[in-house]
């Protein structure tokens, strides 16, 4: 057992977590994609430089666990620090290392190479050329939200003839991704109407003309009983991702399949909570899972466009990487205290399987906060 002085806490006794079986096959009761992260290079004269080994290394993790990856989404600060030409090498590259190993990988396809208005050709363009690049890449299109759409659309047709147009031209079926304005405060009104039952009206009317091209719909509105609503009303087919980072484990259990920022640190302890569920074991199931929802609450709290911060800062702590920096510096959003607090749920959830290593790194912070 280790101690620590943790600000706003006192001391601290870091009891550590045993470490998970680890079993790289596909769950076999509910479709599993972790939203994964990008380490930063430290050693490069830029804050947008990414360490393409640690970062690749990452996925590699993530499949060893069962999980599929879901590449250059808003987890790997997406448009918040990670530009389109380096999203653009990452799919490339992510891409090349799951065919290598015979791994699930679907990568976000936005418009994000468009900069200032756009109208809606230009981002109906935008859009085609990031499809085209990932169905290269070999991975599956999440078609994702679009600030630039949201910008130059004046009503819900516009949005029916833009998704209409993409899903028509797609090989494979998509996942669709409707991110709230939580996530990103430029997606207000997604869907042509700041009303939440009338744009799920007009994406269901979507899929319902497009059902075949649409694997399933990955919704981030934090919201249980309006994703539990639209599950209930998807064609037969559509599966329903949740992307919940609140209320993930009961949704989860009543059927929801997942695509998930917090998969990222937790991703043993969720891969051992899965493959309770394949064995009908939900006592267990719920165990596991429980800390984890207090800690993603934590980490996912207002402002929670800032939760990348509390992913990468536990890939520190856990030993994914050797470094607390971030693409554009968001190392720097969320406060020490909150950082303490995440810590202390983080041990509470098993993650740390060698706590003194976790323990030392939490102190290096501290010390550099003038903290120590």
């Amino acid at each position: 057992m280790s101690t620590i002085r943790l600000p706003g806490i006192g001391d601290y006794d870091c009891v550590g977590g045993r470490p998970l079986p680890a079993d790289s096959a596909p769950f076999a009761s509910r479709v599993a994609f972790a939203a994964a992260h990008v380490v930063a290079d430290p050693h490069a004269d830029s804050t947008s430089a990414v360490d393409w080994t640690a970062t690749l290394r990452f996925r590699h993790h993530l499949w060893s666990l069962g999980f599929g990856v879901a590449e250059a989404m808003d987890t790997a600060q997406r448009g918040m620090g990670l530009g389109w030409p380096n999203a653009r090498e990452l799919i490339v590259r992510s891409g090349a290392e799951a065919k290598a190993v015979g791994a699930r990988i679907a990568c976000g396809a936005g418009t994000d190479q468009l900069s200032g208005p756009a109208s809606l050709a230009q981002v109906l363009a935008a859009y085609e050329e990031q499809v085209a690049l990932v169905e290269e890449a070999g991975a599956q299109v999440i078609l994702m939200a679009s600030p630039a759409l949201a910008a130059a659309a004046t009503s819900p047709e516009d949005y029916l003839s833009v998704y209409g147009k993409l899903l028509a031209q797609t090989r494979e079926p998509v996942i669709l991704h409707w991110l709230g304005p939580m996530f990103a405060p430029a997606l207000s009104g997604y869907w042509g109407s700041a009303d939440l039952d009338v744009a799920t009206g007009t994406l269901l009317e979507l899929l319902r003309a497009n059902a075949s091209k649409v694997d399933g719909v990955k919704l981030s509105l934090l919201d249980a009983d309006r994703e539990r609503a639209l599950r209930a009303a998807l064609p037969d087919g559509v599966r329903m991702y949740t992307g919940d980072d609140f209320n993930y484990g009961e949704l989860i259990a009543e059927g929801s399949d997942a695509l998930l920022g917090i998969f990222d640190p937790i991703a043993p302890v969720a891969s051992a909570a899965l493959r309770a569920l394949d064995n009908g074991d939900t006592e267990r199931y719920e165990t596991l899972f429980a800390p984890t929802v207090e800690l993603s609450r934590s980490l996912f709290a207002a402002p929670t466009y800032h939760y990348k911060t509390g992913v990468v800062f536990l890939a520190w702590l856990t030993g994914h990487q050797d470094h607390f920096l971030m693409v554009g510096g968001a190392q720097g959003a969320r406060s020490v205290p909150h950082l303490a607090k995440v810590f202390v749920l983080a041990d509470r959830a098993g993650l740390f399987t060698d706590p003194d290593l976790a323990v030392g790194r939490m102190k290096q912070l501290l010390s550099v906060a003038g903290l120590s």
